[in-house]
């Protein structure tokens, strides 16, 4: 193991060993930046003792990952973190996007919940189903259950955008520090992750125009289910 390492270790899940992957940073210090699981999961520097609980620890290498002190930067930039997710941030999206700026987690994708279990759900389908309601109030229901459901979607894809734009541009720095340092073997890795970032940005666009013109639709009818309610 050394600094910057992204190791984790085998943890039990209702009484069966090594069920799951916990993982986490290693600091090099002796320490370990990782989800901590208490009454409130939260992004904390532990003792490597305290993140083994006395199980072998592994070190996951990725063919592309950012230098130590990059993924020591974004391990402490976290620190005091309390959004754990299962689904969404667990503590591999965390220590994945630590290392390789992609906030993903295998194990999850090998049960089957990939970004696709995470599509938006069929708006088009929930805006037929309001203008062809005929008792207003009903809806209204629909109107305002189909406006969350895209604000949570537009929410999603929107971090989802930004957080490409600055893993873009991290490794765009990361491939001017390895042609300084004449590894130029490094910088074209560092720039292909760049373009493939670039072309998800590219993917994820179209999906945000076509949730604003969605909404757009939505409004225009907003103010005639109104006159609706109140006549």
């Amino acid at each position: 193991m050394a600094r910057g390492d992204q190791i984790y270790v085998m943890r039990p899940l209702m009484g069966m060993d090594g069920v799951y992957e916990h993982h986490g940073i290693d600091c090099g210090d002796g320490t370990v930046i990782h989800y901590r699981k208490t009454d409130v999961a939260t992004v904390a520097r532990t003792s490597i003792a305290s993140f083994a609980n006395g199980q072998p620890i592994y070190v996951k290498r990725p063919a592309v990952a950012f230098i130590p002190d990059v993924v020591i930067e974004r391990a402490e930039s976290r620190l005091g973190e309390q959004t754990y997710n299962l689904v969404f941030n667990n503590c591999e999206h965390f220590a994945n996007w630590c290392k390789t700026g992609r906030s993903e987690s295998q194990q999850l994708a090998n049960y089957g919940f990939t970004h696709a279990w995470l599509n938006t759900p069929d708006s088009q389908r929930v805006i037929a189903s309001i203008a062809q309601e005929t008792e207003p109030a009903t809806a209204m229901g629909l109107f305002n259950q189909a406006m969350g459901n895209m604000a949570i979607a537009r929410t999603r894809l929107q971090s989802q955008y930004n957080q490409a734009q600055t893993e873009a541009n991290s490794w765009q720095r990361v491939a001017q520090v390895a042609l300084q340092r004449g590894r130029e073997d490094l910088a074209r890795a560092a720039l292909e992750r760049k373009v493939q970032l670039k072309r998800k940005m590219a993917d994820l666009q179209p999906q945000l125009e076509q949730l604003g013109a969605l909404e757009a639709s939505l409004n225009r009818n907003y103010s005639t289910l109104q006159q609706r309610l109140v006549t």
